[in-house]
């Protein structure tokens, strides 16, 4: 990259002017990029240190570089585009969105998964291997078949698939919906964008529980909402902090997952489950309760009631099956008031003209088969085996609490060790992908291990890099 074709025809520290200047205008140069040091430049230059700090020293003049005595040099953030010419800088409006860019940490992991995907062990991602997906046969249906089914949807869905979200809900939640008050959505985040930019408004406070997936999503910073921690405690969200948000901040919405929480795999009691409907209703601020896991409990136990049953009048209630047929489905739900369901269906109409008939007719097809039922109970008692054996994997400096639903086991690492987002690339190197507590929203020495895709063949290697990396002094 580094390298300058020398002529007589201008002074070299010139020359050395232009091939930074070249390097900005195509992209290759990014504001906040640091140069090499001045002794490594030179010499990759050929050139004599004092020729390139002449140019440097212009540059810096000129503020298209920033110059920091012991620290080094970088591309100035105050110069971006300067140097475009006629070319568009696309580089800047990329940079620009609403939607936040993925982290540098989910960009290694992206590209260890792209670089060597088979010496990869994944312990990070959200989303079922195909050999757990439902082994259920699809219907023999023509083109003209499809297009006849398309008599039965409304703008809110497919009305065969409706009746039967309506009778699984009151079957397996106890919760009673007319179905006028079922919206299909392409998934669970269709609905979460649609609640966000179609019933709030830019500037307006939401808290969210700490830590949360939802802190992953852009949906909130695109839709300009103000975002707030709530914190939770091993029974659900604190009530005491809600409060104080909402009468510090004016809180509009409370988005919460209660049953089998990501990351944390907790689930709410119901004791707090009835204290905080009853907060919101006396505060007047809406609940939106996302609730893809609830299928995936691994005892027989009673599970708490949706808070949708708990208030049917002040929450929204959001399912999906990506997390029992796999995230391509793309099928998802919300039940709300009727009126509200009106309003973000004719947004979304007015969006992408609503939802395709295939996706919706297949999901109906497989709710529909007695098969499904088999294999939930299959799903549920392999995540469980799963689940064990990789707590069998975990070194005993690790704390955890052990899930009794979902994919996720959430592990608080030795308090003996200095753990920085910059640490947790130790397990890049180790090629174990892992989701730290960062990317959640809280700055904890803690991380998610998924253990949805976990491999038997691979239990010895995760046990001995765990073992050799929580036993290393290094970290930093």
């Amino acid at each position: 990259m580094w390298k300058i074709i020398k002529t007589e025809s201008f002074p070299i520290y010139q020359q050395i002017i232009t091939l930074i200047e070249d390097y900005i205008e195509a992209g290759q140069l990014l504001p906040g990029d640091k140069l090499p040091a001045e002794r490594e430049l030179a010499a990759m230059l050929t050139v004599n240190r004092s020729t390139l700090v002449k140019a440097l020293d212009e540059l810096s003049a000129r503020g298209i570089l920033t110059r920091k005595q012991g620290s080094g040099t970088w591309i100035s953030e105050d110069k971006w585009g300067v140097f475009t010419g006629q070319k568009t800088n696309w580089r800047h409006y990329v940079s620009q969105g609403s939607f936040l860019q993925t982290t540098p940490y989910m960009d290694k992991m992206k590209q260890l998964l792209n670089e060597s995907s088979e010496k990869v062990i994944d312990l990070a991602s959200g989303e079922l291997p195909l050999n757990m997906m439902p082994k259920i046969s699809t219907p023999a249906l023509s083109w003209q078949t499809f297009l006849a089914e398309e008599d039965s949807e409304d703008m809110a869905g497919y009305r065969p698939l409706k009746e039967t979200i309506r009778t699984m809900i009151d079957r397996d939640r106890d919760v009673q919906i007319n179905l006028n008050q079922i919206f299909i959505t392409s998934g669970a985040q269709q609905a979460l964008f649609l609640i966000t930019q179609c019933l709030l408004t830019s500037g307006d406070a939401i808290a969210i529980e700490s830590p949360s997936y939802f802190y992953a999503l852009s949906i909130f910073q695109s839709a300009g909402l103000r975002i707030y921690a709530l914190p939770m405690d091993e029974n659900g969200v604190k009530l005491d902090e809600l409060e104080q948000l909402y009468r510090k901040h004016r809180i509009k919405m409370v988005f919460v997952n209660p049953t089998f929480q990501n990351p944390t795999s907790l689930t709410m009691g119901t004791k707090r489950r009835e204290a905080l409907v009853k907060l919101c209703a006396k505060i007047q601020v809406p609940i939106v309760e996302d609730d893809p896991y609830s299928m995936l409990a691994f005892t027989e136990q009673p599970m708490p009631p949706p808070l949708k049953k708990l208030d049917p009048d002040n929450v929204l209630y959001i399912g999906s099956l990506s997390k029992v047929m796999g995230s391509t489905t793309r099928i998802g739900w919300l039940l709300g008031p009727a009126a509200v369901v009106t309003r973000l269906a004719e947004a979304r109409q007015e969006m992408d003209f609503g939802l395709s008939i295939f996706p919706q007719v297949l999901a109906n097809h497989v709710l529909n088969d007695s098969d499904f039922n088999q294999h939930i109970t299959w799903l549920r008692e392999a995540l469980q085996i799963k689940r064990d054996l990789l707590i069998t994997c975990l070194p005993e400096e690790l704390e955890y609490s052990i899930p009794n639903g979902g994919f996720h086991l959430w592990c608080y690492l030795p308090p003996n060790q200095t753990w920085t987002s910059r640490s947790f690339d130790v397990f890049l190197e180790h090629k174990l992908l892992v989701m730290p507590a960062f990317l959640f929203g809280v700055k904890e020495s803690a991380l998610r291990l998924t253990f949805a895709r976990l491999n038997e063949t691979d239990l010895l290697e995760i046990k001995q890099v765990l073992k050799e990396i929580f036993n290393t002094d290094e970290l930093s």
